[in-house]
């Protein structure tokens, strides 16, 4: 608990530290324009508007105390409509056009494979705060969300342990279930454990009976699950057929703001993030209090808010240890380091991939309650900067 206060105090001195100056210092400055590449439509919606928030309350609080070298922060919001050919034209049109400091989005892995080429050709930072596959390292890019050691690394085992060793894997046919199921099968034998059977959906399917029946009949003891936006409906479908009495849902990059989509059902099913936001811990209270106050009624408070809000902090500290407000300096100052966030420090390593600590986590009425605290977990990013 002492630590977690010394977190709070630092992340306070980081936001308020130029508070004496704040008001004369931010308004001389033209405002620093910071681009966001988020689906605000295409099916991963709910999504974009967690990083969206995040995002704000950050621009908020950093402007509140100062801005970032004496200028305030401005978000540009485009839409990426969950498809990379917009994504890229968003984003070439922020560099391009907005002349934007940095870039933070996207959400999908599909959509990141269309930005990182611009990012290193317009030699732009671009901050990604999603979850993904990993093997993404680039001088451009920084990744703030979990990879696979963080999550599946933590998922499988304690799975494996508490339910069974028998794994069915159910994923969209998409860039990110392929390769994360591409690395849990590895894991998943390491560990003694047996993959029955491995299914993509198309995202066209309504009905889901054939599938749950398949699954059931396949006597596996855990579902590795890896459908986000379209066919989320399954676990409804899933819940109401039975099929959750006989397996367990191990539920990759589940979230807060998903929880509605499944109408009360799918009870127990389990998770590995970044942040839990019915968390007890008070530096997590204070922050989900503060963002549900800045959100629409009803709004989920989920770990993309958290991620999403530590890309500009990290922002305002590289840029402050640069003392210059140029990309290749900022860049330069981001690599090694470590910010305070609601959940304790994030450190950005040499690969750019950021250590934080992860939670097991899973569903409870209509929450995410943490289950256990793993502590700070290195990412082991499957690709490296040296000699690049």
């Amino acid at each position: 608990m002492a630590s977690r206060s010394i977190t709070c105090m630092t992340l306070a001195l980081l936001l308020c530290g130029a508070a004496l100056q704040s008001a004369r210092a931010a308004e001389p400055g033209e405002a620093i324009r910071v681009g966001a590449v988020l689906p605000f439509s295409g099916g991963v919606e709910l999504y974009g508007q967690q990083a969206k928030l995040g995002l704000d309350l950050a621009a908020r609080d950093i402007n509140a105390a100062g801005g970032i070298l004496g200028r305030p922060v401005e978000v540009i919001y485009v839409d990426d409509k969950t498809r990379p050919g917009s994504a890229a034209e968003a984003m070439r049109s922020l560099v391009e056009k907005q002349n934007v400091l940095a870039t933070v989005g996207p959400i999908t892995s599909q959509n990141l494979n269309a930005l990182v080429p611009i990012a290193e050709s317009s030699k732009t930072p671009l901050l990604y705060a999603t979850n993904y596959e990993g093997g993404k390292c680039s001088r451009y890019l920084f990744s703030f969300g979990a990879v696979p050691n963080q999550e599946l690394g933590q998922l499988l085992p304690y799975m494996t342990r508490t339910f069974g060793n028998t794994y069915f894997l159910l994923g969209a046919d998409r860039v990110w279930p392929h390769q994360m199921f591409g690395i849990a099968q590895p894991l998943i034998e390491k560990l003694g454990g047996k993959v029955v059977a491995t299914k993509y959906t198309l995202g066209t399917e309504t009905d889901f009976s054939p599938l749950i029946k398949e699954i059931a009949a396949s006597k596996a003891k855990v579902l590795l699950f890896a459908l986000k936006g379209d066919g989320m409906d399954f676990i409804r479908q899933a819940d109401e057929a039975g099929l959750l009495k006989e397996i367990t849902v191990a539920f990759l990059g589940l979230s807060e703001v998903d929880l509605g989509i499944f109408r009360g059902k799918g009870q127990n099913m389990v998770t590995v993030v970044p942040a839990v936001a019915a968390s007890e811990d008070p530096a997590v209270k204070a922050f989900v209090a503060k963002a549900r106050a800045a959100a629409e009624p009803g709004v989920a408070v989920s770990n993309y808010v958290i991620t999403h809000y530590n890309t500009l902090i990290a922002l305002k500290a590289a840029a402050e240890k640069a003392g210059k407000l140029d990309k290749g300096a900022i860049i330069d100052a981001m690599a090694g380091l470590a910010v305070p966030s609601p959940t304790g420090p994030v450190t950005l390593g040499q690969d750019h991939h950021a250590a934080m600590n992860m939670f097991i986590a899973k569903t409870q009425g209509s929450e995410l309650v943490q289950v256990r605290a793993l502590g700070e977990i290195a990412p082991e990013p499957g690709c490296s900067l040296a000699g690049r």
